[in-house]
């Protein structure tokens, strides 16, 4: 889910060394936020007001609003970092924000103070915003007022049992803490978080059927929770089917190398065409210098084939890029998705002794369940 909400998106600031993003789907619902503030809520709550008055505190507001998230998300990341859980990003899109976390808590303590942060700080800005509502006069009372109403919604919502949600999150801690297994708590809170998504799912079609308002919103807030939290499922699967394995046991041992003085064509003639793989290393004189893959390949025009060698193209290796035999498997697969790598090198004694791919990976599996 984190690398889907990456795309699409802008850097705005940088908060405590975090990249605070926003989604291009953020432009939309801050358009509407704005607009039925400044039509509806403002001219019912404060009626003695010019029009322009309205569009400000409608905008303010929206703007407001989304400096809360972006507090709620951050409340996450601060407990986080606290038991060294880094945070690559905070991401704010049409449904709220995400704070995207490197890894998962060490344990189900942690994983109830992370969780448990964002809604409190959500309370803590409701109670803030209504000191101050009720010590000011005019229209402030109204702006006030909302942004103490939606916040502490915002952190009721939030405690919702529904995985991945702040309350499907501290369902898992409990779950964990009872049964000492990560893996069963994940998929059971997944299960969970998927029956709350449906609930919307159906309750949001009735509200449509039946022409009451808020219909439409619910159908994509469940929407959005049923596939998260089916995500959510499918990875503590796979996480669990990995947890065991060994680097050694899913890599290719009998590697085919490249010469970095062979021409494209003849890479793609008698490599590419002849193995039907998307990668090669390529080694000069028993040295491992980088791979080359059919990305690079892709980028030289047809006709300059015989004229570009393998050695201008190639991608240099970066130690970053390797694991060892003992590894385990679902590191190198995390590694591989995190520098968007088809394939990593296995090094053992200073010496290539493998390559794993994100193929074989899929292929040990498959054979290991049949």
């Amino acid at each position: 889910m984190n690398n889907t909400l990456t795309q699409g998106t802008w850097k705005i600031a940088t908060v405590m060394g975090i990249p605070m993003r926003v989604h291009f789907s953020w432009f939309i619902v801050f358009g509407l936020i704005t607009w039925s503030l400044s039509t509806q809520y403002f001219p019912k709550a404060a009626p003695d007001l010019p029009v322009a008055a309205y569009w400000i505190k409608g905008t303010l507001a929206s703007l407001l609003l989304f400096a809360s998230v972006a507090f709620h998300e951050l409340s996450h990341s601060c407990i986080a970092r606290k038991y060294h859980v880094s945070i690559t990003g905070i991401t704010l899109f049409i449904f709220g924000g995400v704070a995207q976390m490197k890894g998962e808590p060490p344990h189900p303590k942690a994983e109830f103070r992370i969780a448990i942060a964002g809604p409190i700080s959500s309370f803590l800005l409701s109670a803030v915003f209504f000191l101050v509502a009720i010590n000011v006069t005019g229209g402030l009372v109204a702006l006030f007022s909302y942004l103490a109403r939606i916040n502490f919604i915002l952190g009721a919502f939030n405690l919702i049992p529904g995985f991945p949600m702040d309350g499907g999150r501290i369902l898992r801690a409990a779950l964990w803490s009872r049964t000492k297994d990560f893996f069963y708590a994940t998929q059971k809170a997944s299960v969970f978080g998927q029956r709350i998504a449906l609930f919307f799912l159906l309750f949001g079609l009735f509200l449509i059927f039946t022409g009451s308002s808020g219909g439409l919103w619910l159908l994509l807030i469940g929407w959005f929770l049923y596939m998260a939290a089916q995500s959510s499922q499918q990875q503590a699967t796979l996480q669990e089917a990995l947890s065991t394995i060994r680097v050694k046991n899913a890599m290719a041992r009998n590697i085919v190398t490249v010469s970095p003085s062979i021409f494209i064509s003849e890479a793609v003639d008698k490599y590419f065409l002849r193995y039907g793989y998307g990668g090669f290393p390529v080694m000069d004189e028993g040295q491992f210098l980088g791979i080359i893959t059919l990305k690079e390949i892709k980028e030289i025009p047809r006709e300059d084939w015989n004229k570009v060698k393998v050695s201008d193209v190639f991608i240099s290796h970066d130690k970053k890029w390797e694991v060892s035999p003992d590894s385990d498997a679902m590191g190198a697969l995390e590694l591989m998705i995190k520098e968007d790598k088809g394939r990593i090198i296995v090094m053992g004694n200073d010496k290539v002794v493998g390559l794993i791919t994100r193929n074989g990976i899929a292929r040990y599996l498959q054979m290991r369940s049949k």
